[in-house]
């Protein structure tokens, strides 16, 4: 029997499985409170959505973007055997950089917008920040509309304007998923790549998510070019929180 599985499926589908598996080894490591960012009471009593919803909440927008993207890739005729063919590796670096350039110009904009909105805000963005204390699993915790316009079009557009082909959507839009993941892990774990190589990490993100940086730090999932040059950038400084653990706050002073 034929077991082959073509490169739109996985393209579609293995993304969503490394959103449960990466968010998943998180859970334990949740348990180190000298590594969280807010301590568990705060998880516990500070969000205003149970997890038990939040898992449905981001089950529905996944099979959204699956739909799309089936949809997606049938359109376009992106034929499996042609992404076979190796492209120069420079063709690859520079689609998977232009797909992370649209997709964080597309979320910034789209996301500034729905805070600056108040009908937006109040009806779509504020089901995302029901969640004070950021956690893995609730990184695509949003109102269905919104992961369909930020998450979902975002997605759409980066695939296309970059010219990546459905084997090269697996890898980046898991990659994508995993720096999301990590964005809203609510952990400062030593070693993490991704606070060494991204300025926009889950302390970055941190910020966003409290009551005085709701106006700033609107970029994701990469890069923070867009809060420097728009003037909603706030840096952040990390300090030793009481009973343990550590707080993002606010650094405005500081240079880098």
């Amino acid at each position: 029997m034929d077991f082959n599985v073509s490169d739109e499926i996985l393209g579609t589908f293995v993304p969503i499985l490394v959103y449960w598996v990466y968010s998943g080894i998180y859970i334990p490591l949740g348990c180190f409170e000298n590594y969280r960012l807010h301590s568990r009471k705060d998880e516990d009593e500070k969000n205003l959505v149970s997890k038990q919803t939040v898992v449905k909440g981001v089950l529905l927008q996944q099979m959204v973007q699956a739909v799309v993207a089936i949809i997606l890739f049938t359109v376009t005729g992106n034929d499996s055997d042609a992404s076979v063919v190796q492209q120069p590796p420079l063709v690859l670096f520079r689609q998977f950089v232009v797909a992370m350039l649209v997709l964080d110009t597309w979320q910034y904009f789209m996301h500034r917008y729905m805070h600056h909105n108040k009908f937006l805000y109040r009806h779509i963005h504020s089901q995302h920040h029901r969640l004070v204390v950021p956690y893995s699993f609730g990184a695509l915790y949003n109102h269905p509309v919104e992961g369909l316009l930020l998450d979902t079009i975002g997605g759409a557009l980066s695939f296309l304007l970059s010219g990546m082909s459905p084997r090269m959507s697996i890898f980046f839009f898991s990659f994508a998923t995993i720096k999301t993941v990590d964005d809203h892990c609510g952990l400062w774990l030593p070693g993490n790549l991704f606070h060494f190589f991204f300025r926009n990490n889950s302390a970055y993100h941190d910020i966003h998510h409290q009551l005085f940086g709701t106006k700033y730090n609107y970029s994701q999932p990469f890069f923070v070019m867009w809060d420097r040059m728009l003037g909603t950038y706030m840096p952040y400084s990390l300090e030793k929180r009481a009973g343990g653990g550590l707080e993002a706050k606010p650094a405005k002073d500081c240079k880098d």
